[in-house]
């Protein structure tokens, strides 16, 4: 039996980690898919205190070394359900195991939402339909592009991708966007960038790479407009389904959770993307994880004692 388990491994899941070793507690990390989370995606990470410039791997390798070295254990397992006994132990299974614990952080993070078309077309994720511009967009220098979204995060990738791409083409579902002015007056600004605004994209084509989107414009006409790749930016999800009989969740599917990052049942905890909250960054999902773990080791000590 471990003292905490954390389930996921982005950074505030290893902050976790890192925060509770520190505290002498033994601690089990479960992770579903690759570590770093999200940021380990980031070609450049400039925003972090302390760090002028850092790849978002680095800075996810650093992070896992740290705790590793303090002694964590950490397996890539996908937690499928949450038990509490009577005894007040946690139970967490996995797809192959159950591991058991004093207190436990969810630390699970978000995952980009896709967009759901006629024909389901999935298997083209990666071989032209992207959801990271900063990930992939560099592939298609020279080449003409389109984004979807009509936020932050879409504004933020046209503008990127404007820099070292022949033409961006931005589809939104309304007329409008609802990001920050000053990126919308930088993009209106661009003219490598057009807006197609009232258009629903409504599938992707091509057998074994995208070869063209199909959308419906403004007077609702059938329309074709082939590209080599289209980045994809309408929003995040979580995916908290497994605690959900030990958490309140609110209706976009996020731990309801304050800064104190406690929830509804005593011992756990939840930090980083997946809770409520007003900013979802790396130094919030950082914070969050020192939180999470001081108060859970606090938890731990009360009990004992």
């Amino acid at each position: 039996m471990y003292d905490i388990i954390v389930i996921g491994a982005g950074a505030a899941g290893m902050t976790s980690a890192l925060y509770a070793l520190r505290n002498s507690k033994t601690v089990l990390v479960l992770e579903s898919e690759s570590l770093g989370g999200q940021i380990a995606n980031s070609p450049r990470l400039e925003n972090y205190p302390s760090i002028r410039a850092i790849s978002g791997e680095e800075f996810a390798d650093n992070l896992y070394n740290q705790i590793i070295d303090l002694g964590a254990d950490l397996e890539i397992e996908k937690v499928v359900k949450l038990e509490k006994g009577e005894d007040k132990i946690f139970t967490v299974h996995t797809e192959y195991n159950k591991y058991q614990a004093k207190a436990v952080i969810i630390a699970a993070g978000v995952k980009h939402k896709h967009l759901r078309t006629k024909s389901d077309r999935d298997d083209l994720v990666g071989k032209g339909v992207y959801y990271c511009a900063i990930c992939d967009g560099a592939f298609y220098k020279g080449q003409e592009v389109a984004v979807i979204g009509d936020a932050n995060t879409a504004l933020q990738y046209s503008l990127l991708l404007s820099s070292y791409c022949k033409k961006v083409y931005i589809y939104t579902l309304f007329d409008k966007f609802f990001g920050d002015k000053a990126h919308v007056k930088a993009l209106l600004s661009k003219e490598n960038i057009e807006w197609r605004p009232n258009t629903s994209v409504t599938d992707f084509i091509g057998e074994n790479e995208l070869t063209a989107i199909e959308y419906k414009d403004a007077d609702g006409n059938i329309k074709t407009h082939e590209l080599p790749a289209v980045f994809v930016a309408i929003g995040q999800v979580p995916d908290n389904k497994a605690f959900a009989d030990f958490v309140d969740i609110d209706n976009m599917g996020y731990i309801i959770a304050d800064e104190n990052c406690k929830t509804k049942t005593e011992g756990l905890y939840v930090a980083g993307d997946c809770r409520t909250k007003a900013v979802r960054q790396v130094v919030t999902a950082v914070a969050d994880g020192g939180i999470a773990a001081t108060n859970a080791s606090l938890y731990i000590d009360s009990w004992e004692d």
